[in-house]
């Protein structure tokens, strides 16, 4: 494939995840975040959730689900997405939390945070001037009109939803949270591996690898593993 083909297919990509959005800007909503979550799945760390709203002349090539992209390519994307994103927000819940409540709810509390971090920020900048309010939702400062998530109903939050199933797939908007909230919860977890350094955190983020369970048979639990993802931990 020529560098020519590769350009052109890459933007054929991006149009084809800037599909719902395009439809919700043309339905007249300005302001759209995108919305997904990192650590779901590991035995240590935090869940950590990103809502990204885009501009809507977003022209970036290469955003997409963030496992599908090498770590150098994530950290490149993290700091173009930061830069020309609209506004950005984080929501985290921490490792006890998740075992108070479950994942999936400490989940949704965390996106809830990150959607109204974007909203807070998105409302200063309206606020000084730098972006045009959104008057078309009659909402007072005019904030996010549209929220895509990744999979999930969130009930906490009270601003039109969609829920898009394999959505970090098929939207740019979740893909580039999903960027965020990887490269954010990576790089809390490669510091958490300089305090608690017998889990391999640097390289395994938390995740359930066999350096990781070595660890954990040598030093037992730290205080940032998830006591209820290791109930069965004799099995190891």
């Amino acid at each position: 494939m020529t560098k020519a083909e590769r350009m052109e297919k890459m933007r054929a990509r991006l149009a084809e995840m800037k599909e719902f959005e395009d439809r919700l800007h043309s339905e007249g909503v300005k302001y759209i975040a995108g919305v997904d979550e990192v650590g779901r799945g590991p035995l240590a760390g935090p869940v950590v959730t990103a809502a990204v709203v885009l501009p809507e002349d977003f022209d970036v090539l290469g955003v997409d689900d963030s496992k599908k992209l090498s770590e150098k390519r994530r950290e490149e994307l993290f700091d173009i997405i930061c830069e020309k994103a609209v506004a950005v927000g984080i929501g985290i819940r921490d490792n006890e939390r998740i075992d108070e409540i479950n994942i999936l709810e400490a989940t949704k509390e965390a996106m809830a945070d990150a959607v109204a971090d974007a909203e807070s920020k998105l409302a200063e900048k309206i606020k000084s001037g730098e972006l045009e309010e959104d008057s078309a939702f009659g909402k007072a400062g005019g904030g996010i009109g549209h929220v895509l998530f990744d999979a999930v109903k969130v009930d906490a939050v009270k601003i039109p939803q969609t829920s898009i199933i394999k959505g970090d797939a098929k939207s740019v908007s979740i893909a580039a949270a999903s960027i965020v909230a990887k490269v954010t919860r990576d790089r809390m977890m490669v510091e958490y591996s300089k305090q608690y350094p017998d889990y391999a955190f640097e390289s395994n983020k938390g995740y359930g690898t066999a350096a990781h369970y070595a660890g954990i048979k040598k030093a037992g639990m730290c205080p940032i593993h998830r006591k209820t993802f290791l109930r069965n931990l004799s099995e190891h």
